[in-house]
């Protein structure tokens, strides 16, 4: 089975690239004010073997920009991330690397009681789609923790034309036998109605990777693609609305080999799809790539 290796976090690596102060809306700043950092780790990814990468436009939403008084960057914030994953690609020289679009939370990763109701949601997820669409290979509807959330995002995502791959993040505390997402409705749910819509992939992403097995176990009953990208936090629900990642703690057991070794029994488990999220790096891209290759 052919693996499509992902990148890896965006943002803890770009925390340990820039001297800027981290913010609620960190990421938006580094675009606007140091761009060629997010080119170098789009291109790092590359170098490490990832045939996607995605746009470094995580907290870009309306939502997020407008409650940091600075909707007016929305444009020119999207139009950065595709410059930067253009030039990181066009730089890589290496044929076949695709640039998928990030359609993330718009309020706040994890807090789905914040989402907005359905009219506004699919407004915003319309602007983002409408921004990067067309400088994009497929669309990322990314870090999901409800089905209604994944809902919206999908239905815009669609309008497209471009394929559409769904991640969900799920509880970390959810029993192994009944994953669930931070919602608390069930992975099986999400599972049969999200893949109704004509998805191309069902994922996994930003969760501890033993959780992120127990959902991929329940994927496997969907015909579509599956993959994984999980994150090396010991507790990302310990994020707050409008926080920052770096007050979370980073788990020490989560080596570029260690995360392999998750890796290869997703593969086992059928998973096409697979790579990093929040604290992993290039180097756990590198070790991954390998691993699958040698198993493939």
């Amino acid at each position: 089975m052919n693996t499509v290796i992902l990148d890896g976090g965006m943002g803890q690596e770009l925390v340990k690239r820039s001297f800027r102060p981290v913010t609620p809306l960190w990421s938006t700043e580094v675009l606007l004010h140091e761009p060629e950092i997010v080119t170098d780790l789009h291109a790092a990814y590359i170098a490490a073997g990832a045939d996607v990468i995605t746009l470094a436009s995580y907290s870009a939403t309306p939502e997020r920009l407008e409650r940091d008084h600075i909707a007016d960057s929305f444009l020119s914030l999207q139009s950065a991330a595709t410059e930067c994953a253009e030039r990181a690609r066009e730089q890589a020289g290496r044929e076949g690397v695709k640039i998928a679009a990030s359609l993330p939370p718009l309020v706040a990763s994890y807090h789905t009681d914040l989402a907005p109701a359905t009219a506004q949601a699919l407004a915003s997820y319309r602007r983002i789609v409408e921004a990067q669409a067309t400088r994009c290979d497929l669309m990322l509807c990314e870090t999901m923790g409800s089905i209604a959330e994944a809902h919206h995002a999908a239905t815009a995502a669609l309008e497209s034309g471009l394929p559409v791959w769904v991640a969900f993040t799920v509880d970390d505390k959810a029993a192994v036998d009944d994953p669930r997402l931070r919602s608390g409705e069930s992975v099986c749910d999400a599972v049969e109605q999200i893949g109704a819509l004509g998805v191309d992939a069902l994922m996994v992403n930003c969760s501890r990777p033993e959780a992120c097995g127990a959902a991929l176990q329940v994927m496997q009953s969907s015909p579509l693609k599956t993959g994984v990208y999980a994150n090396a936090f010991k507790c990302a629900s310990d994020l707050k609305a409008g926080g920052t990642v770096d007050g979370l703690a980073a788990r020490n057991d989560l080596g570029p080999e260690a995360y392999a070794d998750f890796a290869a029994d997703w593969q086992a488990m059928g998973a096409s799809i697979i790579g990093g999220c929040c604290e992993t790096g290039p180097e756990h891209i590198e070790v991954l790539r390998q691993r699958m290759h040698a198993l493939a």
